[in-house]
């Protein structure tokens, strides 16, 4: 490919995409606060449904209190869920944080697991959630986390058609080289969050126009 190119097959753009997105946004990486693995995987799941600012502000107490798996294993739901009031679903994600915390202690020795398929036998993780440990906590790429940012980019790129994260996520794994995988999902994330809004992106101020289908500065609709 010679230049820019918004209707050049998605295998061709991806790799520029990437390349532009990671030098305008150097900082790109999980925004979320984290010391160890089990905090990675406590405040993975508690970023669903809920703003990783805000889980950022509950979870300094919450790890000064339940620091670990065992300690968290042997919370009080009601003192646990007084601690994460303040993010979506909390209850919910209390009753899961509990019951992940007795089987990592039970099954793993109190140790996070590093596969897939430990993780998302735990309560309250999927794909998305264990593919965010994976990739940060144990510097694996087994897949691609997939959040309404990265299922939004992907679309307006038209990197995928796929309206669901496993789809949007093997669409992405068949594109985009595996050393790579955290990259993307990071990049899109950040370029979601301060670029290309579900409402309302700003093509104007967008370093991959020229890439991307979905530009409305170039007369053509939104493709998400």
């Amino acid at each position: 490919m010679t230049g820019p190119d918004r209707d050049a097959p998605a295998a061709d753009r991806v790799g520029a995409v990437l390349d532009v997105l990671a030098a305008a946004l150097p900082d790109a990486r999980i925004a979320l606060d984290f010391a160890d693995r089990w905090q990675l995987l406590v405040a993975t799941m508690l970023s669903a449904q809920s703003t990783d600012a805000r889980v950022n502000l509950v979870t300094p107490a919450l790890f000064a209190r339940f620091p670990d798996a065992a300690a968290t294993a042997g919370a009080d739901r009601e003192e646990l869920e007084g601690l994460i009031a303040t993010v979506g679903l909390f209850r919910s994600k209390a009753r899961n944080l509990l019951a992940a915390a007795a089987l990592v202690v039970e099954r793993h020795g109190g140790e996070v697991p590093g596969t897939m398929e430990e993780l998302v036998a735990l309560p309250g993780v999927a794909r998305k959630t264990a593919n965010v440990v994976l990739a940060n906590g144990f510097d694996r790429n087994d897949g691609i986390a997939v959040d309404t940012h990265v299922g939004r980019l992907a679309r307006r790129l038209g990197l995928s058609r796929g309206r669901d994260a496993v789809a949007v996520e093997r669409d992405l794994m068949a594109l985009v080289p595996r050393a790579r995988w955290l990259e993307v999902s990071d990049l899109l994330i950040h370029h979601g969050r301060r670029t290309c809004h579900a409402r309302t992106p700003d093509c104007g101020a967008c370093v991959i126009a020229a890439w991307c289908p979905s530009d409305r500065t170039a007369g053509r609709d939104d493709a998400a």
